[in-house]
């Protein structure tokens, strides 16, 4: 699992988007368990504390490619939870050839 840092930055677009991930790939080692809900938790807070401001003008969108089976999954469904009255969303996708059945329910 690796995550992609979170820069001064912020990606604009899909082609932000795109050229953050391609940046990012040569420098990370991809490895398991994988384990999203702390990546989950984390962009929630960060959603919480903007959430808090009278402003409130941002939405997060969380984009998570995983060539593995999520091995936390309870703790990620939990996760997905607790953020979903947050200014966010959560996407979760599986790539490669593993079995991502059990992924569905998320």
């Amino acid at each position: 699992v690796a995550a992609m840092p979170l820069t001064p930055r912020t990606p604009t677009g899909i082609q932000g988007v795109v050229e953050s991930y391609q940046s990012c790939l040569p420098k990370i080692q991809l490895y398991g368990p994988t384990n999203v809900a702390p990546i989950i938790s984390k962009v929630a807070r960060v959603a919480a504390d903007e959430e808090r401001t009278k402003e409130a003008s941002q939405y997060f969108i969380l984009l998570i490619l995983t060539d593995g089976v999520v091995t936390d999954m309870a703790d990620t469904r939990e996760a997905i939870v607790r953020a979903s009255y947050l200014p966010m969303s959560i996407i979760i996708v599986g790539v490669g050839n593993a079995d991502f059945t059990d992924m569905q329910i998320l």
